[in-house]
């Protein structure tokens, strides 16, 4: 495509040693890294506002961050964007055999559940990339930079294709106000922070189970939460400024009631 062809020139000369620019000619893996997480999201927020001119600009900022990779990589002979391109393009006709095969296989999975044979698939992939001498678990591979929820459900699905798991959501709900019980507890007791955090940490995670068993993806539960959260409390500050008093000087009861109303009006 000439398009790609372009834009892979585009990198190029913005990495060339003597023409280039010096901030690009600057920048590692390392450093870029931090870019590619804030593009993902600028993705995913113009997904959220139906923005498509903006999710346009945001998947080439997102390609950039790859390009800009594939770049480097070439530069120390790893690696170029072609190979990138042909390992993930071969990666998803070896996860998709009922859409690229005709074999026993295929048939299988078109049959029962597409994402068992995926999973499948990829722990093949896992235990073909792991040194011989290295032992296999459920949950290794599992990138520890994930945001913390969405590893949570990472973790807890390898840890179900093993066995381990709930079997009914009524279950996971008891675990959930186990959890909760266990966190006042150390309010009661008052155990300190450290205990806090620990208890927290645990409900945080059997929550997150919880969206799994409901087939929600909590981080998306918890961005639409917090937009609600804005909204509404956005409502309260605008009645405080009807009323002609500040947030501050209104007091709890006043604010529960804003806060009521503006649920309400959802």
């Amino acid at each position: 495509m000439d398009e790609m062809k372009n834009l892979l020139e585009v990198m190029a000369r913005l990495r060339d040693p003597e023409t280039g620019c010096p901030w690009d000619l600057a920048q590692d893996y390392r450093s870029i890294a931090p870019c590619t997480i804030e593009e993902a999201y600028e993705v995913v927020d113009a997904i959220e506002r139906g923005d498509m001119d903006d999710l346009c600009d945001e998947l080439g900022d997102l390609l950039f961050q790859v390009v800009f990779y594939a770049q480097i990589a070439q530069e120390e002979g790893c690696f170029d964007f072609a190979k990138v391109a042909e390992k993930i393009a071969a990666k998803l006709v070896r996860r998709h055999p009922h859409v690229f095969e005709r074999s026993a296989e295929g048939s299988e999975v078109q049959q029962h559940d597409h994402r068992v044979a995926w999973e499948r698939i990829k722990a093949a992939e896992r235990n073909e990339k792991r040194p011989a001498a290295e032992e296999a678990g459920a949950l290794q591979g599992v990138a520890v930079t994930l945001p913390a929820l969405t590893r949570a459900v990472k973790l807890q699905k390898r840890a179900a294709h093993v066995g381990f798991d709930w079997p009914d959501i009524n279950q996971v709900l008891d675990k959930v106000q186990e959890e909760l019980h266990e966190v006042r507890e150390v309010v009661d007791q008052g155990q300190g922070v450290q205990r806090m955090r620990h208890e927290v940490g645990d409900l945080l995670l059997a929550v997150s189970n919880l969206a799994r068993h409901a087939d929600i993806d909590p981080e998306t539960a918890l961005r639409e939460a917090n937009q609600r959260f804005e909204s509404r409390f956005h409502h309260v500050e605008a009645q405080c400024a009807e009323q002609g008093v500040t947030p501050q000087a209104a007091g709890l009861d006043l604010l529960e009631q804003m806060w009521r109303q503006a649920k309400q009006a959802e």
